[in-house]
């Protein structure tokens, strides 16, 4: 049965794909972004709405005869911004969220998705580059290594709180390194997948990039159609705690660089630059309880998957030269 859905952030990357994914699926969907990338092809969507979520009447429009929101709006990026913006990332994004739960509920929507965030873990479980994967239990107690990662983990509460207070129908998950196609690759708010990629089609052959930190700090990457499909099922799912959508792969961002230069055919040496952020020493997913509760693991291996973004950043920049 077609469902009436709104997708906040779907001028974002994550926002974009899943909205994209749901309007395939038949469903009415109601986009809503204060600014629009305009990577993905429209239409893609059955109602757009440019509107700043901040201000909570706005977020009363957005959500009017609405049954499900998926909320991905957020002034985020990646390790580069959120080290270097704070109050800005908190203030902004603890707005949104309080007024569309609070709008969810005056609107009587029927199911709030959340976009949390890998972020939330604490520094004191990342510090090697060697790392277990993280479970959702260990976000407690709670030391996030950034703001960013701090709102994220507040907001986690606020849902369980309009949950409790409200009966609330609230879905959560907890990203981790989500990449592919279709999304920010310059800029300053490109996260480390696309920021390489960038990097290595730029380059001249032979060549040299630039490595933020020694290369030997560790992550494990997400591909966004994995990402999108966990998502859907997670909303469809009658589970209400947070749950990791990630990849259990833990690879040095060395390693990352090597597969992308691999696929770009080029030559290309690595220079790496410790004066620049590099986030958390190790970090990487434990998948145990999403593939228990969703049957959910990802299909795409990185190697395929780095694949499709290269050369789709590749064809962005050739387009502009």
């Amino acid at each position: 049965m077609e469902k009436r859905i709104l997708v906040t952030g779907a001028g974002g990357f994550i926002g974009s794909h899943l909205a994209r994914e749901l309007y395939k699926q038949g469903n009415f969907v109601r986009v809503v972004d204060i600014k629009w990338d305009g990577y993905i092809e429209e239409p893609y969507y059955s109602e757009k709405l440019t509107l700043d979520l901040r201000e909570y009447k706005n977020c009363l429009e957005a959500t009017k005869n609405i049954d499900y929101v998926y909320n991905l709006a957020a002034n985020m990026g990646g390790i580069g911004f959120i080290t270097t913006v704070g109050a800005d990332v908190m203030h902004d994004n603890v707005l949104i969220n309080a007024n569309m739960l609070q709008a969810s509920v005056e609107n009587k929507i029927k199911r709030f998705f959340f976009s949390s965030s890998a972020c939330v873990y604490p520094t004191y479980r990342q510090e090697n580059p060697d790392v277990p994967g993280l479970k959702e239990e260990d976000a407690y107690p709670a030391d996030p290594d950034n703001f960013y990662g701090w709102e994220k983990l507040y907001t986690e509460k606020m849902c369980e709180a309009y949950k409790k207070d409200y009966g609330l129908d609230v879905r959560i998950v907890r990203y981790h390194n989500i990449y592919g196609p279709e999304g920010t690759y310059e800029g300053g708010r490109e996260k480390a997948p696309a920021a390489l990629c960038r990097k290595i089609a730029q380059a001249q052959n032979p060549g040299v990039i630039d490595i933020w930190g020694d290369g030997k700090q560790t992550r494990s990457f997400c591909y966004i159609d994995d990402c999108v499909r966990g998502t859907i099922m997670l909303m469809e799912s009658d589970y209400d705690k947070p749950l990791n959508i990630g990849s259990d792969r833990l690879v040095t961002i060395d390693e990352l660089a090597d597969i992308i230069i691999k696929i770009s055919g080029k030559k290309i040496d690595k220079k790496h630059d410790t004066s620049k952020p590099q986030g958390v020493r190790g970090r990487n997913a434990d998948l145990t309880l999403v593939k228990k509760i969703l049957g959910w693991e990802p299909k795409i291996s990185l190697e395929e998957g780095l694949k499709k973004t290269y050369r789709w950043i590749e064809a962005q920049l050739k387009k502009k030269d």
